[in-house]
């Protein structure tokens, strides 16, 4: 066999259009509230996922980190969902995506502004923001920034309720009020509970008291546990098999007339703890050149180039991380529509100048500046099916 020039054996970097755009406007989970707000009549309310039917009460119950992959492994820890996943129980069960990037703050965004990420304005885990120079970690909200002026769009919930909708948020008390929660989230009547046993019960009295009604629960369990243990692990498959029973002890109590959609924010995969699956960026001298700011997470990295250096910094990740990483220039990302169809002007430099989203069963980590992320077993961020593919299954009366 004749060997190629030694000039010729380097792979070429992944092109930019070669990564799996999230399905906005059709199947993404900024789709889902607003279909069914327009099934309820709420004015400006657009049906993006066109084959659910109306129905006068309906209930999203999202589980934090549970991937339409991770469910699909795994059916007799989770046999009730399982069983959703086709149509005997009146329902359907497919996979939506979560949007880019696969991450908490960014998909509940999504879910609940119904608006893609470079609209809504929370394009990462942390982000530059362009008014300090800071990065800003949108989920826990540091350093503080005035929430309306950093996401501005009315909420789903509350365009349902000026509509005279009845529309409720069912989660831990914990997050009553939150930033995150008010951009995202709020909008009608919010109830604190902390067990989900108690959240499945008065999500139920909420469809159940209204003629029509939008109705939000929460769980986050199961994405701690694949964090801190993988997904494939005892203590992930017992999470499963606890919220399995969470979301048919709601499923039996709907009143007539509701649907009921599960549904989550993100998949995971989990990731060896070795050099050749965990590139350190704080001990790799060629990624670290010309980088001012590292924001994002292992897998869906935003970077900040110093004023000039931008095309120096992505020509570097191409060399080094182009045959794991999706790397892109902010132009380009936002060009292939990884964060939708139109990112509005005050996103655009939240948006790093080089964007890394990993392909391979890789994390780039940054074990000084990021210890406890750099620690995990599970992660999520990317637009591989396992990060990106979630549930919407459904459950009708």
């Amino acid at each position: 066999m004749v060997q190629p020039a030694a000039w010729d054996t380097d792979p070429e970097p992944l092109p930019v259009d070669s990564a799996p755009v999230p399905e906005y406007g059709t199947g993404s989970l900024a789709d889902l509230l607003p279909t069914l707000a327009a099934g309820l009549g709420v004015p400006g309310a657009t049906a993006g996922i066109t084959e659910l039917t109306p129905a006068d009460r309906n209930c999203v119950f999202l589980i934090d980190g549970l991937g339409w992959e991770q469910l699909r492994a795994h059916p007799a820890d989770a046999p009730f969902m399982t069983s959703l996943l086709g149509s005997s129980r009146g329902g359907t069960g497919r996979p939506i995506t979560a949007g880019y990037p696969a991450t908490t703050a960014t998909s509940l965004a999504s879910v609940g502004t119904g608006l893609p990420p470079g609209a809504h304005g929370l394009p990462g885990y942390t982000v530059r923001n362009p008014d300090t120079g800071e990065l800003m970690n949108q989920l826990r909200w540091q350093p503080w920034t005035t929430p309306g002026a950093w996401q501005p769009y009315p909420t789903v919930f509350d365009l349902a309720h000026r509509a005279g909708v009845h529309a409720a948020q069912v989660s831990s008390p914990t997050f009553a009020n939150t930033p995150l929660t008010k951009v995202a989230l709020s909008g009608g009547t919010f109830h604190g509970r902390l067990s989900g046993e108690d959240r499945m019960d008065l999500a139920a009295e909420q469809l159940a008291g209204a003629d029509r009604a939008l109705v939000y629960t929460y769980y986050a369990e199961v994405d701690g546990a694949g964090h801190r243990f993988g997904v494939d692990s005892d203590t992930w498959r017992g999470q499963l098999a606890h919220v399995d029973r969470l979301v048919q002890r709601l499923a039996e109590q709907l009143p007539p007339r509701s649907a009921l959609y599960v549904t989550a924010d993100h998949g995971m995969i989990d990731v060896p703890f070795d050099e050749d699956h965990r590139i350190d960026f704080d001990e790799d001298w060629e990624l670290k050149a010309g980088v001012a700011l590292l924001g994002g997470e292992g897998r869906a990295r935003h970077v900040y180039a110093v004023p000039g250096a931008h095309n120096d910094v992505l020509t570097c990740w191409r060399e080094v991380l182009g045959e794991q990483f999706w790397v892109a220039s902010r132009d380009e990302a936002i060009e292939a529509g990884w964060f939708g169809p139109r990112i509005d002007d005050r996103v655009y430099d939240r948006i790093g100048d080089v964007i890394a989203a990993a392909r391979d069963d890789v994390l780039l980590i940054a074990s000084e500046r990021e210890p406890k992320e750099s620690s995990m077993v599970g992660n999520h961020g990317s637009m591989t099916p396992a990060e990106q593919l979630v549930p919407l299954l459904e459950v009708r009366s």
